[in-house]
């Protein structure tokens, strides 16, 4: 299961002052079996910030995001062994987060993929292989990832979920 996290979104009221507008754990969550999964906190269409909004996740969880957007999420990683050489399994969760075209299946592990973004990620807990092309490295907790449009997959080394706070900026909008 996924571990809820808190989200507080504030807002303005009529007259200028600030207020809390929600403060709970974030309904945007696409799990799958396996312990893996997409907490999105916030997300932007084209167009800007837009703060009239009263909750920017409001809309399906999948893994890129909105063309010429953003998504801000907390991503989970399944603890070390489970499900992650099962090639069927990994292509149903990237269809189930609307990226099976993202996914490469033939690659060298079955949970290679590239969206067309610029991501930020941090890691926050756990011990995680960062899995490329032609090289790997192992990443600690609050280091950092900064993700262009290349071909690569996770894979948690700890015996935990492995929790990875992420931005994605969508590159796509200008093709």
């Amino acid at each position: 299961m996924l571990k809820p996290i808190r989200r507080i979104v504030t807002t303005n009221t009529a007259d200028g002052r600030s207020r809390i507008l929600s403060d709970g754990p974030s309904p945007h969550v696409l799990e799958t079996a396996s312990h893996r999964g997409l907490i999105d906190l916030w997300a932007m269409a084209e167009g800007g910030p837009d703060t009239a909004t009263p909750d920017g996740a409001d809309r399906p969880v999948v893994l890129a995001p909105a063309r010429g957007g953003n998504t801000f999420r907390i991503f989970q990683l399944p603890p070390a062994g489970v499900g992650e050489n099962d090639r069927v399994l990994s292509a149903d969760v990237f269809a189930r987060m609307g990226a099976s075209d993202a996914h490469d299946a033939d690659a060298r592990h079955p949970n290679m993929h590239c969206t067309r973004s610029i991501d930020y990620i941090v890691l926050l807990s756990g011990r995680v292989k960062l899995i490329l092309d032609e090289e790997e490295t192992i990443l600690e907790p609050f280091d950092v990832v900064i993700q262009r449009e290349t071909n690569h997959a996770w894979q948690n080394l700890s015996d935990q979920p492995a929790q990875l706070i992420a931005v994605l900026i969508d590159t796509s909008a200008g093709v």
